[in-house]
């Protein structure tokens, strides 16, 4: 899963009261990972750049340059590899520079375009710009919206949660680290990703459906552990998710978003209690 460690150990001092210790803590590792597509065989151009937990790294990148628009089809991708391991000539790196840039090789032939490179928007939590002009981006990638008849029960929704928080190994050692995960309306896991970045897990999560011919996500809950921002909509509307779930509140922006792609939104969803923010006919109440 993972070339570099995805966990860290280091010394604390603990109080509980008016008890001191040392001890070993373990955490979560945040690390720089550069995404580079290769064009023509030989001409790097660097995408972006985004601070995350090491593991699924080739999934991450995939899922990036899939839910910005640059990539649309995993039949684009030659191969993924870490910087001095794939095609061409091959030049001795630091284990931390080789394993914190991705290089994803697009096939001969295949045209991309690059000022979606320099004006794309999601890397951060907040573009700079405005509200209607991030809705008017994602449009601009050729999302619709959603017609998914996914139908999913209270008491499926109930047990999410938990079934999430189960299956975080590392955030169970660690207690830092985001949930991505992908149910299908029975509440059975498909898949989870874990990253200190939410968005990171998400991206993983989608990059591993999309490598695997998985997409659109039909009949599919994305849950976050975290809050529901824009870009985690963002990316479920490119993704064909029709039900997205936060434990935490979504932001005003995602309700818009998910209003606009036809997404059910719930947050806030803490076992049986939970609000539905968008396209409540989905939640069979």
């Amino acid at each position: 899963m993972a070339v570099r460690s995805h966990t860290a150990r280091r010394r604390v001092v603990q109080v509980d009261g008016d008890r001191v210790r040392q001890r070993d803590d373990v955490l979560a590792v945040e690390e720089p990972m550069e995404i580079r597509l290769c064009l023509d065989g030989s001409r790097f151009v660097s995408v972006a750049v985004t601070m995350r937990t090491p593991g699924h790294d080739f999934e991450l990148a995939a899922g990036f340059l899939f839910t910005e628009g640059i990539l649309t089809d995993p039949g684009q991708i030659e191969a993924i590899a870490y910087c001095g391991e794939g095609p061409g000539p091959r030049r001795l790196r630091s284990p931390e520079e080789r394993y914190n840039i991705v290089n994803v090789y697009v096939r001969d032939g295949v045209a991309v375009d690059l000022e979606r490179l320099q004006r794309h928007f999601y890397t951060t939590s907040s573009c700079g710009i405005c509200g209607k002009a991030s809705l008017e981006a994602v449009r601009a990638l050729g999302v619709k919206p959603i017609d998914d008849e996914a139908r999913v029960t209270p008491a499926v929704l109930a047990v999410l949660g938990d079934r999430l928080r189960a299956a975080q190994a590392v955030f169970e050692r660690t207690g830092g680290l985001h949930g991505a995960a992908w149910f299908d309306t029975e509440g059975n896991l498909m898949a989870l990703r874990e990253d200190v970045g939410r968005h990171n897990a998400v991206d993983k999560l989608i990059g591993h459906a999309f490598l695997n011919r998985q997409l659109p996500l039909r009949n599919a809950i994305l849950m976050v552990s975290g809050r529901a921002s824009f870009e985690i909509v963002q990316k479920g509307a490119v993704a064909g998710v029709p039900i997205i779930a936060a434990i935490s509140a979504p932001s005003s922006l995602a309700c818009d978003a998910a209003a606009q792609f036809g997404i059910t939104l719930v947050g806030f969803l803490r076992g049986p209690r939970f609000n539905v923010y968008t396209e409540p006919r989905r939640v069979l109440v």
